[in-house]
């Protein structure tokens, strides 16, 4: 089947596009990003010295999109599709890739969706003509819906036995509420038992088209050999004058505090799991580099004021740490705990109150400077492979409508001092909270934890 792909690649016209150059260092890597005819993007990072090559088709489209009556048609869809298009089976598509060696998955996010294939650098031709048959031609028949409906229930399932993940969705329901952000990627066991497959197949039909789609590559791939695969894969549909989808900016957050205080998943387990948290930033707010610096600073690793103060000075948890998520408008900051409820008090009240010292006094010069350096050397490490190569591109495009050199983002770590930081926690850490927890709690000791 690679010889089929890269046959049918060489006998389209050459494509016609816009093309530039983002970024070329001293090793030899090219960043290159062409937008082809119907708005469809193109954007391929050359790795020299690799043998593989990672393949991801981006799709503008996640759970956000969704209303209540059709939650969780995205993430449904992005299991539906493997199970064949007009050309291939569900066996055929995955015999082809596993012949090869090659991994090929998806995910569904908030915001997007990507199908991505892992192969060897000869290989890619195989990969483009997969996943694009998947985008451009999947049936979507109802027996197969009716399948992958069981299977979409038992991950529903499986997310709710495990209590460090029901924390989560749990967070986001309780700080965000009924809005597209608060609601699970997963849907819920009734709207999935709802969807028809006029539902599912009528989302991919209106919201898989070529003007919300992205295409990024990473590895040893040459950028016009990827145009080329690209352009016959999507074939008559790279035509038109259609423009990309605009960025999505993220008009519709109109929350200004936490939806209600506090979320409860009754259970009886051994660990209780919470999170603590508030409102945070967009993504295109210009302070998150010092919102990073502070997240990794206050419980981004070993080092950090919640892991010292909590596990080790005190042994109270296993786990504890921070992070902030950023979406178009809006975005969460969040402490996650997970510690026998007898201790979920004494865990709750040094949280809180290292964050209220940080919000007051900001961090010490020492902190801002391991903070920087966590976060690069994160950074760095964490392009060394080619996923995370195609991962930055397709999200780069997609999130923020712009590519910045890895070079330029350290710069802007680099810059981030001691006052940046402080505003930033002055600002973010003194925001009204939120209490997620998933644990043998009833309401009323909710309030008396938040008290």
């Amino acid at each position: 089947m690679t010889g089929a792909g890269a046959g049918a690649a060489a006998s389209v016209p050459a494509p016609v596009g816009t093309t530039e150059v983002l970024d070329v260092d001293e090793f030899g890597g090219r960043v290159e990003r062409t937008e082809l005819p119907g708005g469809l993007r193109v954007l391929t990072e050359t790795m020299p010295g690799v043998l593989s090559a990672t393949l991801g088709i981006w799709v503008g489209v996640g759970s956000r999109d969704e209303s209540p009556a059709v939650g969780g048609s995205s993430h449904f869809l992005e299991h539906l599709l493997f199970k064949g298009t007009r050309s291939r089976t569900a066996l055929e598509i995955a015999t082809a890739m596993d012949a090869v060696g090659g991994e090929m998955n998806a995910f569904t996010a908030k915001e997007h969706t990507c199908y991505y294939a892992n192969v060897l650098a000869s290989d890619l031709p195989l990969a483009v003509t997969l996943l694009g048959d998947l985008v451009t031609d999947a049936l979507n028949t109802a027996p197969d819906l009716e399948s992958e409906r069981t299977v979409v229930l038992e991950e529903i399932a499986m997310r709710d036995d495990e209590p460090s993940d029901a924390v989560h969705d749990l967070y986001a329901e309780t700080l965000f509420g009924d809005t597209p952000l608060g609601r699970s990627v997963l849907g819920t066991v009734e709207s999935i038992e709802a969807l028809t497959r006029d539902d599912v197949d009528g989302w991919y039909r209106e919201r898989y088209a070529v003007p919300s789609i992205v295409v990024s590559a990473a590895g040893r791939v040459d950028h016009q050999q990827v145009l080329e695969l690209v352009t016959a894969a999507f074939g008559d549909r790279l035509s038109g004058s259609a423009r990309p989808d605009p960025l999505r900016l993220g008009e519709d957050v109109v929350l200004t505090e936490p939806a209600r205080p506090t979320g409860l998943i009754h259970r009886r387990t051994e660990q209780t799991h919470l999170l603590l948290g508030s409102l945070g930033m967009g993504r295109l707010d210009e302070r998150r580099y010092a919102a990073a610096v502070l997240d990794a600073a206050v419980g981004g690793g070993m080092s950090s004021r919640l892991f010292q103060e909590v596990r080790e000075k005190r042994g109270l948890v296993y786990s504890v740490g921070s992070s902030l998520t950023h979406y178009a408008g809006t975005g969460s900051f969040s402490v996650y705990a997970g510690c026998s409820p007898k201790r979920v008090p004494e865990v709750l009240r040094l949280v809180r109150d290292e964050l209220a010292a940080v919000a007051a006094d900001g961090l010490t010069a020492e902190e801002v400077a391991r903070g920087r350096g966590q976060l690069k050397g994160g950074l760095v490490l964490g392009l060394e492979d080619t996923g995370s190569r195609m991962s930055r591109l397709g999200k780069s495009e997609l999130s923020y409508g712009e590519y910045l050199p890895v070079r330029e983002v350290l710069a802007r770590l680099d810059a981030v001092d001691e006052g940046q930081v402080r505003a930033v926690a002055a600002d973010l850490l003194s925001r009204r909270m939120c209490l997620a927890v998933v644990g043998p709690y009833r309401d009323r000791d909710l309030d008396k934890l938040l008290a």
